[in-house]
Parts: C-alpha cells; sequence; structure tokens
C-alpha cells in the first residue's frame, strides 16, 4: 500500500530516475564505447585477452547479478528505503572503480601487470560494484508507485536519461581523447582518457545524488510476503524462472538486442560500401535523439489507451513489414533509406526501450499475485543478467556475419555481392527478428493491458486490507 504520508507521486520522482539511469550510462556506456579502444590502444593489450577477460566478466555476473537481488529481497526495510539506500551506498565506490580502469599511467608496466590490473578492476566495477547499484535501482520502479501509468512514465524517464547520456558521451569523448598527427591519422591520447574517466566518474555520483534525493518509496511489502523472505535462494529461483512473463521478456529482449546491436555494427559498413556516403551516418546516428523526445511525449497516453503488450507488439509488426519492404526494394536512395529506417525503428527498437522497464514492474507484480512472493531484485537480477547475454551474442554477430558474406576488409571496394550482403544485414535480418518478437508477445507473453490492470487492482485490495 502507498504510504499516504508521503508526498505524491510527481515530476520529482521521474526526473530522479532518469538521473538514476544518467548516471549509470555515465560509466556503462563510456565502458561499452571506448574501453576496448583503451585497453588495445592505450595499454596495448591484445584484443583477443580483453574477449577473454569479457567472457569471464559474464560468467561472474551470473552468480553476481542473482546474487545482489537476493540480497536486495532479503534487506530490511528502512527509512532510506529498501532499494535506494542502495544507490547511496555504492556510488562513490562505482565511480571510484570506474576511474581506475583507465589509468594510462601503467601503460609502461610489465604486459603481465597490466592484464592483471585490467582483471581486477573490470570485475570490481562491471560485476561487483556496477551490479550492487544497477539491480537495485532497476528494482526500485515497482515500490516507487504502483499505478501502472506511473510505472510506465518511470520507464520514459529511464529511457531518456540512457539517450541524453549515449549522446553527451558519443559527442563530447572523440573530441577530447583523439588528436591529429602530422600525416592526419586520428591517435588516442593515453593522459586525456583517463581525465574523461575523471569527469565522467564525478558526474556519476551527481547524478547517483540527484536520483537518490528526488525519488520516494511508496509502496510498502506486505508482512505475510516479507516473512518468505526466508525461502531458499534455489526455491526462490525455481518460482522465478516459472515465471511465463519473464522467460517472454528475456526472449524478447534477445531478440531486440540482436537487432538493435546487429544495426549499429552493420551501419558504419553501409553507408560506407553500399551507399557510399559516410556523412549520411552521422545524421543517421543523431536521429536515436528526436526520436527519443518525441516518444516520451506520446507512449504514456499510447499505452495508457492500449497496453504495453498491444502497443510494442503492434511497433514490431510496422518494424517488421518496413524492414521487409526495404529488404525486396533495395533502395538505393541513402536519404529515403534513412526516412523509412527511422520509421522502423521508432515502432521496434525506441518504443520497446521506452516500455520495457515498466514491463518488468508488472512481471514483478503478476508473480506476486500468483505466489504471495515478492522479488523485485531477484527477478531484476535474472533479467538482468540475460540482457548481458544477449549483448554479448549480439555483439559478435556483426563480425561473424560479415565473415560469412565474405567481407574483405583490405579492400578498397567490396564485391557487388558483399554490399548486397550488408544490405540484407541492415534489413532482412531485423524483419525476421522483429517478426519472431511478434510471436513472442502475442503467443507467449501474457500480460495484457487488462490482466495488468487486473493485477495492479488485486495487489492494491491485498495492501490496503493490511
Amino acid at each position: 500500500m502507498e504510504n499516504s504520508k508521503l508526498n505524491p507521486f510527481g515530476f520529482k520522482d521521474k526526473i530522479g530516475y532518469m538521473f538514476g539511469d544518467f548516471g549509470n550510462d555515465f560509466t556503462f556506456i563510456f565502458a561499452s564505447t571506448y574501453l576496448m579502444i583503451f585497453y588495445t590502444k592505450v595499454l596495448g593489450i591484445d584484443a583477443a585477452m580483453v574477449g577473454v577477460l569479457f567472457l569471464v566478466a559474464r560468467c561472474v555476473d551470473a552468480f553476481t547479478d542473482i546474487g545482489m537481488g537476493r540480497i536486495v529481497d532479503s534487506s530490511p526495510q528502512n527509512t532510506k528505503g529498501k532499494f535506494r539506500i542502495w544507490i547511496l551506498r555504492m556510488c562513490i565506490p562505482v565511480a571510484v572503480s570506474s576511474f581506475f580502469m583507465y589509468q594510462s599511467a601503467i601503460a609502461g608496466m610489465s604486459m603481465t601487470f597490466k592484464i592483471i590490473y585490467m582483471f581486477v578492476t573490470y570485475l570490481l566495477w562491471g560485476s561487483i560494484f556496477y551490479t550492487s547499484i544497477n539491480i537495485p535501482y532497476g528494482s526500485m520502479a515497482s515500490v516507487i508507485s504502483e499505478k501502472p501509468k506511473d510505472r510506465q512514465s518511470l520507464s520514459v524517464y529511464r529511457s531518456l536519461g540512457s539517450t541524453f547520456a549515449a549522446v553527451a558521451i558519443s559527442v563530447v569523448t572523440p573530441l577530447f581523447i583523439y588528436e591529429t598527427d602530422a600525416e592526419g591519422n586520428q591517435v588516442v591520447i593515453g593522459g586525456r582518457f583517463t581525465l574523461a574517466a575523471a569527469a565522467f566518474s564525478v558526474l556519476a555520483v551527481v547524478c547517483y545524488l540527484f536520483c537518490y534525493f528526488l525519488v520516494t518509496e511508496r509502496v510498502k511489502l506486505e508482512k505475510n510476503v516479507a516473512e518468505k523472505k526466508h525461502m531458499s535462494i534455489w526455491k526462490t529461483l525455481g518460482q522465478v524462472f516459472s515465471s511465463r512473463a519473464l522467460l517472454a521478456m528475456i526472449l524478447i529482449s534477445i531478440l531486440t538486442l540482436c537487432a538493435s546491436i546487429m544495426g549499429q555494427s552493420i551501419s558504419t559498413f553501409l553507408f560506407a560500401d553500399y551507399f557510399k556516403n559516410t556523412k549520411a551516418l552521422s545524421f543517421n546516428n543523431l536521429l536515436g535523439l528526436p526520436a527519443a523526445i518525441i516518444l516520451a511525449a506520446i507512449s504514456g497516453k499510447l499505452v495508457e489507451r492500449f497496453g504495453r503488450k498491444e502497443l510494442s507488439s503492434a511497433g514490431c509488426v510496422v518494424a517488421a513489414v518496413l524492414f521487409f519492404a526495404m529488404y525486396f526494394l533495395k533502395l538505393t536512395n541513402v536519404w529515403v533509406f534513412i526516412i523509412v529506417n527511422f520509421i522502423a525503428s521508432v515502432g521496434g527498437m525506441y518504443l520497446f526501450n521506452m516500455t520495457v522497464w515498466a514491463m518488468i514492474t508488472d512481471v514483478i507484480d503478476d508473480k506476486e499475485v500468483h505466489t504471495m512472493q515478492r522479488d523485485d531484485g531477484t527477478i531484476y537480477g535474472v533479467y538482468s543478467f540475460a540482457r548481458k547475454l544477449g549483448q554479448a551474442l549480439a555483439g559478435g554477430l556483426g563480425g561473424f556475419a560479415l565473415s560469412a558474406i565474405g567481407y574483405d576488409s583490405l579492400a578498397l571496394a567490396q564485391t557487388d555481392s558483399v554490399r548486397s550482403g550488408i544490405y540484407a544485414l541492415s534489413t532482412l535480418f531485423p524483419a525476421v527478428i522483429y517478426t519472431a518478437v511478434t510471436v513472442v508477445f502475442i503467443v507467449v507473453y501474457p500480460l495484457s493491458k487488462r490482466r495488468v490492470e487486473e493485477n495492479a487492482k488485486e495487489l492494491q485490495t491485498r495492501r490496503g486490507g493490511q
């Protein structure tokens, strides 16, 4: 039940929750985009060894993501919030560990030292400290408000925070860390990398503190739910994995990640080798910001009218149809392609990103309705780990796909068959993926608008009876 003595849910909560993901992504997106460059070009570590690091980290994440979810679920409620308190506790460790990953001063050390340093600092940041703040942050949406409409707003503002961070990092970082030499080559300046890491770490802490002070936890657990927190982790995980809604969300997220990350990794080759227009690529990449702003303005009302499942599945249908159309039409005008691709991406990836975090709160509610057990952190931990696996899988698809179509990195111009293959990867592949996502939404994912509303009323009745 929401505590009537607390301030009602409002704009302050939305802005605060947005700052939470802003803080997350000052270290996460920076690492996702530039950490490989730092390890290979500044520290001189072989890319294959970096790949081993990422593989080991995902194995560790299997334990830390779910383990942190369990810790959060088992922790007692207090005046600073059951989930919110972790943001205050861990914001500095996350920022400091991120900063230590980018120490250019160790470039002159032995390779053995640099590899050990790389493993220790990356695992501390990503698998331990980042996990210890991201899992509570993601889980917190379900206790800020119990109303589906409010949770949709939080999902939208979280996506906006991620978008703003991505734009800030992608625009500022290249201008700062690179310098052009006498021959026109772009050279990475290691010391500037360290300074950029320091600046982003400070900004992350500031954003986390905004999140902590602006957000209010309102939904309290029922006593009979809280008393069941002593259930063994294996029984808890058994209940979690029995959730049809969660399993469907995991499959949907892995599929959409494959579509979006493949698109990002192939887009450079598409514009350079197929359209032969790299300037258009910059314009294409900038469209993510207006897409996020437009959807932030209208997605809440659309979800309120149609429902998250219904709206997202309809968007995937639009995306699939347009990607199939682009594939069969074999577009050669880059600007026509950009426009159609933008509309398809809005229907698929961008719309899903605006609703996915609210869907996870729907999954949490659905499980509580059926089991009388609320496992916000554990469910979010399982979902977070599944997304990491999806990102790892999708990250390797681009390279394998280019190799499969015969792409020659040394050739100044690709053959017509390779160029056609690149175009197919950019159109037919997402068309098939979004078709599959539509089927999963319709056939497997059970949380329709009606069921979400019924679950919300049931839980409100239960909590109102305390």
